[in-house]
């Protein structure tokens, strides 16, 4: 299957929408017998009205959750391919996203993280752009109003605020216009938001929404290591990856390198971004975005005859 998608025949989007169908199999034999579909938080409820909770079956959720998985996937392959991240266009991407998206509950399902994949896709390539762009304000303005946008429909995709000044240290030289604009494009739709509360007299249930910020982390975890044994496989397949990736970045220039950078953490923040208590986010934020930082600075550092090193490390 892999040699059929590195290349872009059309007959690969027939069979990639039959396989995003077939690695759901698994939910649709065992439906559960409600879902609910909570498009925005309560905040956001307040101004924009959706009742979108009992709009669908639980049949017709996991279906329109698919067919929004192959759409966010044909946008992924479609950005990879337009930044020339791999050597020759096709839709692997497209098939890794669909793989990936199948090994977690809120992509099988119409959730809020569903949605907000459409903007992380939108973000991915607006930081994959900053590198070939003179003036990155107004980029990082842009990306500033999408996180707010992405903030009222869920809330901890607020962590991807830290991407902003990490992916700015990957492109850019500091220009304190450059790091104040992505946070006043988030801060100008809140302006709004507030104003709008404001004229409703609840300016308290404005300040409300910042309260998940205050929730102290957890001390004892609950873990059920059963539902991490799905992930076994991939992290054979992260290993296996790991010694292509190496390959290609020995040989890759400067730009790519930086695009492999900022995909990183990307993925580092997604898998915050997922963490259900927002603070919990943006602690594993802390400890994933430096770590990331250390490991392409000193990968990058090392001579190519220490391949093997660098795949160890």
């Amino acid at each position: 299957m892999i040699n059929q998608f590195r290349n872009l025949n059309p007959i690969n989007l027939l069979i990639l929408f039959a396989y995003t169908f077939f690695m759901r199999m698994a939910i649709f034999a065992d439906l559960p017998p409600s879902l609910q579909f909570e498009f925005l938080e309560p905040y956001t409820k307040f101004f924009i009205q959706m009742p979108l909770q009992n709009t669908f079956s639980p049949a017709g959720n996991v279906f329109f959750a698919g067919i929004i998985i192959f759409v966010q996937a044909i946008l992924f392959n479609r950005v990879v391919n337009n930044h020339g991240l791999l050597s020759k266009p096709g839709y692997l991407p497209a098939l890794l996203y669909v793989t990936a998206s199948s090994l977690f509950m809120p992509f099988l399902i119409l959730s809020p993280t569903l949605i907000c994949n459409f903007l992380m896709i939108w973000i991915m390539d607006k930081f994959l752009k900053m590198g070939k762009s003179l003036n990155a304000i107004m980029t990082m303005f842009d990306v500033g109003m999408i996180i707010a946008i992405g903030t009222l429909i869920y809330f901890p995709f607020i962590v991807m605020l830290a991407m902003l000044w990490f992916t700015l240290l990957l492109y850019r030289s500091f220009s304190w216009r450059e790091w104040i604009s992505g946070l006043v494009g988030f801060l100008t739709i809140f302006f709004f938001v507030g104003v709008y509360y404001y004229w409703n007299d609840n300016l308290s249930m404005f300040y409300k929404i910042w309260l998940p910020l205050t929730n102290k982390f957890p001390s004892v975890f609950t873990i059920n290591y059963n539902d991490y044994l799905v992930l076994v496989p991939v992290v054979v397949m992260i290993v296996l990856a790991t010694l292509q990736l190496r390959e290609n970045f020995l040989e890759a220039s400067s730009v790519h390198e930086r695009h492999f950078k900022c995909c990183s953490l990307c993925s580092s923040s997604a898998l915050s971004v997922f963490i259900p208590n927002p603070i919990s986010g943006y602690i594993i934020s802390c400890c994933v975005y430096p770590r990331e930082r250390f490991y392409w600075r000193t990968i990058s550092q090392m001579p190519k005859k220490d391949g093997f090193m660098k795949v160890c490390f």
